[in-house]
């Protein structure tokens, strides 16, 4: 298993929070939201256990997942329906899609 893993369950948490707050402007973008992040650990453990083509393929979607997860937030933090995503959860974000970035090159 990657070691990004639980850093991708610390956001999948991070992302249902602000769901929470999205949902009451915008169910619709919190279900997106809660969708987005929950695949992108998802992918990461499916991805872990394949191989070859299926493998990039996986950790691909990994890494849409989580591109879909932060401009979810982008897009919820420019309506006011949430406050701008704390330091830290933008910086496990980056990591995550940095790293992702990296094993599908």
């Amino acid at each position: 298993m990657l070691r990004i893993y639980p850093i991708a369950l610390q956001l999948t948490s991070d992302a249902a929070k602000a769901a929470q707050r999205i949902a009451h402007k915008d169910p619709d973008l919190a279900r997106q939201l809660r969708r987005a992040s929950v695949s992108v650990p998802l992918n990461i453990a499916e991805g872990s256990g394949s191989r070859g083509r299926n493998r990039t393929a996986r950790y691909s979607d990994a890494l849409g997942s989580a591109r879909e997860t932060r401009a979810c937030l982008d897009v919820a933090a420019a309506t006011g329906y949430i406050e701008a995503l704390a330091p830290e959860v933008g910086a496990r974000l980056d990591h995550v899609i940095g790293v992702l970035v990296n094993l599908t090159r």
